[in-house]
């Protein structure tokens, strides 16, 4: 406690430095760093008028459905496949198997020599 007292003015000016340096480092003038900032549509980037020219081209689209009773529509074919049901499995998969949930009458693609007990 003694070296405290012993050093405290040291440490009060050290203090004051810091917060000093602190203060002057958070500061700023507000001429360097504008808030609000504007530009001319003339200053606009190539990418930003490329945005702007496919927006004006999408807003000109318009969805009437003339285009279902086109003959080009008309001949395209469905080849779509219709979904064979299958039939269901176990409830949860990853559950323990219970002695009824084998299936005997199935033929098991997998020899049953593989899961011999060691």
């Amino acid at each position: 406690m003694s070296t405290l007292k012993q050093y405290k003015i040291a440490l009060l000016g050290i203090a004051i430095v810091v917060a000093l340096f602190i203060w002057w480092g958070l500061r700023g003038s507000p001429q360097d760093v504008p808030l609000l900032t504007t530009e001319a549509l003339g200053g606009a980037t190539g990418i930003e008028k490329e945005l702007v020219e496919t927006l004006i081209t999408v807003q000109s689209i318009s969805l009437t459905g003339t285009i279902f009773s086109d003959p080009a529509f008309r001949s395209l074919g469905d080849f779509g496949r219709e979904i064979i049901p299958e039939p269901m499995g176990r409830r949860d998969p990853f559950a323990p198997l219970a002695p009824g949930d084998l299936d005997e009458n199935a033929e098991s693609e997998v020899p049953a020599q593989l899961f011999r007990a060691r």
